[in-house]
This record gives C-alpha cells, sequence and structure tokens, in this order.
C-alpha cells in the first residue's frame, strides 16, 4: 500500500510542479473564479465551449500543492468532454474526496484516484475540490461568456461543502 501512495504522491507534486493547463485561454466562453479564504487558493477556469463539448480549458491561480495539482489533473481529465460527461465526473470526484462511499471504485477514476487519501484530512478537501467547484460553475454560467457568481468553499457563500 505504501508504494501505491508513494506513487499517489508523486503524481501530485508532479502536477503541482509542471501544472497543465496552467495558462489564461484567450478563446474562453465561459470562466468562473473561485476562493478557499482560509488557506488562500484561488483558482480561475477557463472554457471553451462548443456543441457541448469542452473544447479547451484552461486554469491560474495560486495555492497549495493539492489544488494546483488538483487543477491540472482536472483541465487534463476534461477536456473533450461533454459538459454533462464533465458533471458526471465532477460528482465521482467529489463523492471520493468524500469519502461518501467505502466501496469507491478508484479505477473509475483513474488518475483522479490519486486524490483518495484526501478524504482522511477534512481540511484539504477544499484545497482539492476547489478547482472542481470552480469549473461546476462555469459550466453552468447562464450566459456563454460572462462569468458564473465567484465560489467559495464556506458554507453559505457560494458552495456547501
Amino acid at each position: 500500500m505504501n508504494d501505491l501512495k508513494d506513487l499517489y504522491q508523486e503524481v501530485i507534486l508532479d502536477h503541482q510542479r509542471n501544472p497543465r493547463n496552467f495558462a489564461l485561454l484567450p478563446t474562453a466562453n465561459r470562466h468562473a473564479e473561485g476562493l478557499n479564504p482560509l488557506c488562500g487558493d484561488h483558482v480561475t477556469v477557463y472554457l471553451d465551449v462548443q456543441d457541448g463539448i469542452i473544447r479547451n480549458i484552461s486554469f491560474q491561480g495560486d495555492g497549495c500543492a493539492i489544488a494546483k495539482a488538483s487543477a491540472s489533473m482536472m483541465t487534463s481529465v476534461v477536456k473533450g468532454k461533454t459538459l454533462a460527461e464533465a458533471s458526471e465526473t465532477f460528482k465521482r470526484f467529489h463523492q471520493m474526496v468524500m469519502g461518501e462511499d467505502p466501496c469507491f471504485d478508484l479505477e473509475s477514476v483513474g488518475k483522479l484516484a490519486a486524490f483518495s487519501g484526501v478524504s482522511a484530512f477534512p481540511v484539504r478537501v477544499k484545497c482539492a475540490s476547489l478547482a472542481w467547484h470552480t469549473l461546476n460553475a462555469a459550466m453552468n454560467a447562464k450566459v456563454a461568456g460572462d462569468s458564473a457568481a465567484a465560489v467559495t468553499t464556506e458554507i453559505g457563500k457560494g458552495n456547501t461543502k
């Protein structure tokens, strides 16, 4: 089991040190901003959605290793997916990091399983899920081109978990 934890840690550190899709996206037609005021994590997610498909995605921001790695892996995983598929991936990721299902199939989330241990550290769940909640807000923006309401990790302030 330690080998698996070591591998997961390496994956997270690689994405933190060399984040994928870390840039402003000039072709974005949706975006949202997320903030975790307790630790200072801040992320903006940019989407280029065409015909219900995420054609391109990027992010910018500052945060801890888990927040940045999660955003990086998220962009890699949802690029090319339909909005419905990306929404389902968000739900599965959130379920995993919240530890809501003791029989959760880690193979179903692929490399995102690197974040499975986060559920043991409730304060880190917000770090891992910030970019995902921000993605969800951008996907659900009412008017393409407008930003969604800011997302926060604090209960009653735009998010619930």
